[in-house]
């Protein structure tokens, strides 16, 4: 297999709806660039799911008196549902509540384990005397002792992004009754990350030349503030992965610990489905293979610091557990290009106050290409952004409709009444075609750079700008003018715009897929650009679980310049996007902070 490509994607806790904030935090950011390098002919492998055992999930449980599993359940389809709308193309969208989780989660504890990275501590941990249990950090808010900032959980202040000793908070409270809890002695498992520290610098210091700055400053700044030390990797907990370690009933597997994982289960798991159970390892065991991390900046030392550590620290031995008779270790991450946050309209996105874009009622009145083209240019890749409702609406027709959309439909469909529906014959190009269309077949290298970078704002922008030209030229032939005294000039400026539009088509397939395919059919091509995806349901002796799979056996897209041939039969075009009133604007924020019905 040649140039494998990796693209772990955050997995989001099944207890709440995606918001545009999350969307384009990491979710829209690793679908652009996994469509992008299948056009560029790479074996991707784009993999998530859904965060079953997360506290969240059992606070939400809590709170309504149903099973952590039912909730767990609901939001995962949830998910499911709004994915496949929005055409993100996961190889694979499982769940982190599978038999083939559980047992390389467990697999990867007791590797490190084996290898001495590995300790069990006797400590004090927050119990709720009122409900008669240990509380999970994520149970217990307070003040942060390093910053002061409120609302901080006890193992992380989203705050100043510190990791936290839960015995250090000031002012602890329980999210479930609001109750004093009281620390109370328990037994746990700690990774040593004090051992593995040495290999987590190196790791992050080959890869200053690449990395964000944001990244890596937030990841070796934790370690130059306070050097790793331990940090406990189970909890009394009854909903999530058992420890495999005999006398270690009623405890489990720590949801920071386990979920980072799922980046390997997955790929593990669509190896089965697909019938090929050791295909994972091109992407896992190959020195070739590129993994890419997408997230949003308030997991980076999970997956820059805490995931790197535990892949060092498994060595060969996980792979002797999964029987291998060759055993190799796991490739570290190449990057870690995580976004930071989205705001709405200069606040910060709330659940329980409603203020929020949730993604799946945005589909019910719009088209999913307006939305993943706003995500785009006002993506937060390295400061915050504000998602704005005018501002939306001014993109939506100034740019995607006005520069691109009316581009496509007004060439096309002159070409289809004046030239019987065909591609017209250019005859001898002059100097002003050749210049566009070498600049535009240029945009496959600018484009694909800033991709290949997950530059994706500048990607996008560049696409746009390469359109612009084309309306300038066609501004300067204007062939619907010239066809009344000139029809061989006209049909020669319909040509190279059309061409000029058949290689803008897949320089922004990546962003507005949808449109895209729809102007591939058009232009009279019958197979797709991209593959299809599809709901399954899997069965393992936990139950069923249903999961989102992509097939590209169909897709014909290729990241290389059109070589539109004279004669081929056109489509008659349909616009591509819809131009938006400006009342809309009103009615959007006549919504926020209202409650939903």
């Amino acid at each position: 297999m040649s140039d494998p490509v990796l693209v772990s994607v955050a997995w989001p806790y099944a207890n709440a709806e995606i918001h545009v904030g999350n969307l384009t935090g990491a979710y829209l950011p690793a679908d652009i660039f996994a469509r992008f390098q299948r056009l560029r002919g790479r074996q991707v492998l784009m993999v998530s799911g859904s965060d079953a055992h997360g506290t969240p999930i059992t606070v939400r449980a809590d709170a309504e008196g149903v099973p952590a599993r039912q909730v767990y359940e609901r939001f995962h389809h949830g998910f499911l549902d709004l994915f496949l709308q929005a055409g993100l193309t996961y190889d694979l969208f499982t769940s982190t509540h599978t038999r083939n989780h559980f047992g390389v989660s467990q697999n990867i504890f007791k590797a490190l384990l084996e290898n001495g990275y590995l300790f069990t501590r006797r400590e004090f941990q927050w119990y709720a005397p009122s409900q008669q249990r240990f509380l999970p950090d994520r149970y217990v808010e307070g003040t942060c002792y390093i910053c002061g900032a409120t609302g901080a959980r006890s193992d992380q202040c989203d705050k100043c992004g510190n990791l936290l000793e839960a015995e250090k908070l000031i002012d602890p409270r329980s999210k479930i009754d609001n109750s004093t809890p009281e620390l109370r002695e328990t037994e746990h498992y700690y990774l040593d990350l004090g051992r593995l520290q040495p290999e987590v610098v190196a790791f992050l210091r080959e890869r200053e030349s690449y990395w964000r700055p944001n990244v890596l400053r937030q990841s070796l700044g934790t370690i130059e503030a306070v050097d790793l030390r331990g940090r406990p990797i189970t909890r009394d907990l009854d909903w999530g992965i058992p420890v495999p370690i005999e006398g270690w009933d009623g405890k489990c597997l720590y949801v920071w610990f386990e979920a980072v994982i799922g980046y390997l289960s997955a790929s593990i798991e669509w190896s089965h489905l697909t019938g090929q159970p050791d295909a994972w390892r091109e992407w896992w065991q190959s020195d070739a293979s590129r993994t890419y991390y997408f997230i949003g900046k308030d997991n980076i030392p999970f997956h820059a610091i805490i995931w790197p550590a535990q892949l060092a620290g498994c060595g060969r031995t996980f792979d002797l557990l999964m029987e291998s008779e060759d055993p190799q270790p796991l490739v570290l991450p190449f990057d870690v290009p995580a976004n930071e946050f989205m705001n709405l309209e200069g606040q910060k996105i709330s659940g329980s106050r409603n203020w929020g874009v949730w993604c799946l009622d945005f589909l019910t009145r719009y088209d999913p290409d307006p939305l993943r083209y706003y995500l785009t240019v006002n993506m937060p890749e390295s400061k915050d952004t504000d998602w704005d409702w005018n501002d939306f609406y001014k993109r939506n027709n100034d740019e995607l409709v006005a520069t691109w959309g009316n581009l496509a439909n007004r060439v096309l469909a002159f070409a289809f009444k004046n030239f019987e529906g065909k591609v017209p014959e250019p005859g001898e190009l002059t100097m002003l075609d050749r210049e566009l269309l070498s600049e535009i077949e240029s945009g496959f290298q600018t484009v694909g750079q800033e991709l290949e970078g997950v530059h994706l704002r500048a990607a996008l922008g560049e696409a746009m700008r390469l359109a612009s030209q084309v309306n300038k030229y066609l501004d300067t032939t204007a062939p619907w003018l010239t066809i009344k005294t000139d029809r061989a000039a006209a049909g020669r400026a319909v040509y190279v715009a059309l061409r000029a539009i058949d290689s803008l088509k897949v320089l922004f397939a990546p962003f507005v897929p949808f449109s895209s395919e729809r102007l591939h059919t058009y232009f009279g091509y019958t197979t797709p650009l991209f593959g299809e995806q599809r709901i399954e349901t899997v069965k393992d002796d936990l139950g069923e679980h249903s999961v989102l799979r992509y097939d590209g056996s169909r897709a014909t897209g290729r990241w290389e310049p059109s070589r539109l041939e004279a004669g081929r039969l056109l489509q008659q075009p349909q616009p591509l996007f819809k131009k938006l009133e400006v009342k809309i604007v009103e009615e959007e924020r006549a919504r926020l902070g209202q409650p939903r019905s």
